[in-house]
């Protein structure tokens, strides 16, 4: 966790820079503080890893008129997610969890169009599950919102391309980050969250052309 005076401090500067490149902007935080902040400043979209389940974040988002809120899935909380990671039928969990956050965001007059929903791939789930949340994608496309897939470099790649002792150094993942982008949008994921943007860009590229063929 971070002091909310020192994320303040590492976030604004560069907020100020990137606000003037004419480029939508999506600040994560869960501190309401910040997030009024950074939408004062420009920012268009707050994207939450509490799902905005503190009521002061759901008030600044309420109040503010247009920014676009991104909802994840996050099983416990970062510091033991992984140590006790979720139990049974994850797809069916995680679905329930977002469509309660959407519908309470909802409630306060949040359009849907504003909601983007992510479910959280390696926040609290084993390989498997994370796995069955992509095979499973369309199931939380049922919901109505569009669905963010955050896969590159996590550790379900890693023990894809290795095993869940040793998984793949973060440096060797980008072949296995690259096809779980397209897998995910090609199971109907409306934005994918990558570290590796150019190759990103041309494997969808490659795809785009397929699919217009």
């Amino acid at each position: 966790p971070l002091p909310l005076a020192l994320e303040l401090q590492r976030l604004m500067p560069v907020l100020s820079e990137v606000v003037r490149w004419g480029l939508p902007i999506s600040v994560d935080t869960y501190k309401s503080e910040v997030m009024q902040a950074a939408l004062d400043l420009g920012a268009d979209i707050i994207n939450d890893i509490w799902a905005l389940r503190q009521s002061s974040a759901l008030q600044v988002v309420r109040h503010h008129p247009s920014c676009g809120v991104c909802l994840m899935h996050m099983h416990r909380e970062p510091q033991t997610m992984q140590v006790q990671p979720m139990q049974g039928d994850v797809v069916g969990q995680v679905r329930e969890f977002l469509a309660q956050a959407a519908q309470s965001l909802r409630q306060q007059g949040v359009a849907a169009e504003r909601v983007l929903l992510d479910p959280g791939i390696g926040f609290g789930k084993t390989v498997a599950q994370n796995f069955a949340l992509l095979r499973r994608q369309a199931e939380l496309m049922e919901l109505g919102y569009p669905l963010l897939a955050g896969w590159s470099r996590k550790s379900a790649i890693g023990a894809a391309l290795g095993s869940s002792e040793q998984p793949a150094p973060l440096e060797q993942r980008l072949p296995g980050s690259l096809a779980a982008a397209l897998l995910a949008v090609e199971h109907g994921a409306r934005v994918v969250r990558v570290h590796d943007v150019r190759e990103t860009v041309q494997a969808l590229k490659v795809w785009q052309a397929v699919q217009a063929s």
